[in-house]
């Protein structure tokens, strides 16, 4: 029979925590929900009283169909009663069912942080635990346990014995620092278990040395059985345990996936990806694309060895199947492919032709010739999709550019400061009209872009949730007569993501062409008429 193993998601607090992420009231419930389907059985909503959106937060929690909304929070300060305590009163107060609280297990934390005596640490951690019982099923986290183990083994356990005594239902020993290994891990996971037998235990890591997955997973071999984790693996510093990838192994790889069951089950599993990605759509950014299993390169396949052993069965190049997980198989095209890329890829697109055909061969010379001028295609598949239903004569042309203008200016404005302004005029021919936009941007290709669609006849409509998301440059040779390489990555309303690319000894030129081809593929993907 299989044990179960809960599913701790603290997005909302700890991966709140990465630098340059702000979730609004509304991110966080979106998140919450999308959390709540995937079969999550605690989801951390945040730190009722630290700042105004959590408490607007937890004041209208989300409806949850499966997970436990969880409020996170210290435990009582020392000098003031669990009663009087502010902190702890506010978590108190929160409409969680379950609280989250975090407490000294290290004896120089206790020393040096808190500046207090040792036993009156312990009596915070009972006092407060005591205190959350009395309403709500309450989780320890014993922070900083790992270094506080290695330091003084029996304080660290007086600690843990605190709070199970008080009532706490998962003490959860957390690698606050990041820096424990897995065998350690493992270790000192196995030696608690022995001497707290009744003790149910949870681990929490952090990703200080790459191996937070890992480290998750040997406590797991070691007893623990609750894993905390965020999704995609944000987090402080560099990051908590990834939810995304423990999933995954918990659900697909042995020895866990025959011991081991989850509130996840295998359909579930199949929104992992999607789930990810919408993380990434809130926070605008785009995807992680080397990430295991939800990466879009997870199962990306470019040289041509292995793209002809692909397609004779996936398992001679991939551990598990992509739609297990959501994701799907990525076939790309670059001067490194054969013509079995080039067929595997124009059979993802859905474009039915014969191997014999001679335009396979032709487009295949294209792609290794352009390559050679600096072109990417690997990772500008919608540029390559284009290529190849341009050479099929697949794609109608919507639109016409006559000419187009940048100026980029620096001059005083009516203040007397100096301000740098850019101004595009582009010269555009939609459907046999004539359109003559101009546009100003902060920069000379958000100028372009912004004239380039600011009106586009009967297109204009399709074009109204495009958004240029990314902007890479890259110079090929050097010289001032270097040659650029733009990509350019784009989205739409629906999170849906393309990649673009241009190149030309011209800046512009080769943003232009990147620009132009994101608007054709949304044009072409939507079914817009033909001008």
């Amino acid at each position: 029979m299989k044990e179960r193993v809960t599913l701790y998601d603290t997005t909302l607090r700890d991966g709140a925590q990465t630098q340059g992420v702000d979730f609004s009231v509304e991110d966080k419930r979106v998140i919450a929900e999308a959390l709540d389907r995937l079969g999550m059985d605690y989801v951390e909503g945040g730190w009722p009283g630290a700042n105004p959106t959590d408490d607007a937060f937890f004041a209208d929690p989300p409806h949850l169909n499966h997970a436990r909304f969880t409020a996170f929070g210290m435990t009582k300060r020392s000098g003031r009663s669990a009663a009087n305590d502010p902190g702890l009163a506010a978590l108190l107060s929160s409409r969680a069912s379950t609280l989250c609280l975090v407490g000294k297990s290290w004896d120089y934390q206790v020393d040096v942080a808190l500046g207090i005596s040792r036993n009156e640490n312990i009596d915070n951690i009972a006092e407060s635990v005591a205190a959350g019982v009395r309403a709500r099923e309450v989780l320890f986290d014993a922070e900083h346990f790992f270094d506080g183990y290695r330091a003084n083994p029996d304080y660290a356990l007086t600690a843990l014995k605190a709070a199970q005594d008080a009532g706490a239902a998962w003490l959860v020993l957390c690698d606050t620092n990041g820096g424990s290994l897995p065998e350690e891990v493992y270790r000192i996971a196995s030696e608690v278990k022995s001497k707290l037998p009744f003790a149910q235990l949870g681990i929490h890591a952090h990703n200080d040395t790459e191996q937070a997955v890992a480290v998750s997973l040997a406590a797991l071999r070691g007893g623990a059985r609750q894993i905390q984790g965020t999704l995609n693996g944000l987090g402080e510093r560099c990051g908590n345990a990834n939810l995304c990838s423990i999933l995954a192994n918990l659900l697909l790889k042995e020895p866990y996936a025959s011991q081991f069951e989850t509130g996840v089950d295998g359909e579930a599993l199949k929104q992992l990806t999607p789930v990810s990605r919408l993380l990434d759509e809130i926070l605008n950014r785009a995807p992680n694309r080397h990430a295991a299993y939800v990466g879009p390169s997870a199962f990306a396949h470019k040289g041509g060895l292995h793209v002809a052993a692909v397609q004779k069965d996936p398992a001679t190049y991939e551990h598990v199947r992509p739609e297990a997980v959501g994701n799907h198989r990525h076939i790309l095209v670059s001067d490194q492919a054969g013509r079995s890329a080039i067929m595997a890829r124009l059979a993802v697109l859905g474009i039915e032709i014969q191997p014999t055909d001679k335009r396979v061969g032709r487009l295949l010379e294209e792609v290794k010739s352009r390559e050679y001028l600096g072109y990417a295609y690997d990772g500008a598949e919608a540029s390559f999709e284009l290529l190849a239903r341009r050479a099929l004569g697949q794609v109608p042309a919507y639109f016409t550019v006559e000419s187009f203008r940048v100026m980029v200016e620096r001059r005083h404005n009516a203040v007397g400061n100096l301000v740098t302004v850019s101004e595009a005029v582009v010269k555009v021919n939609a459907g046999g009209e004539v359109f003559h936009n101009v546009a100003t941007g902060n920069g000379p290709v958000n100028a372009l872009d912004h004239a380039l669609r600011k009106d586009l006849g009967r297109y204009s409509s399709y074009l109204q949730d495009l958004r240029l998301v990314d902007y890479k440059v890259r110079i090929l040779t050097g010289g001032t007569e270097a040659v650029t390489r733009v990509m350019i990555e784009s989205a739409d309303g629906a999170g849906n993501r393309w990649s673009t690319v241009g190149v030309s000894e011209n800046i512009m030129d080769a943003s232009f062409e990147a620009l132009s081809d994101s608007i054709c593929f949304k044009l072409y993907r939507d079914g817009a008429p033909p001008s």
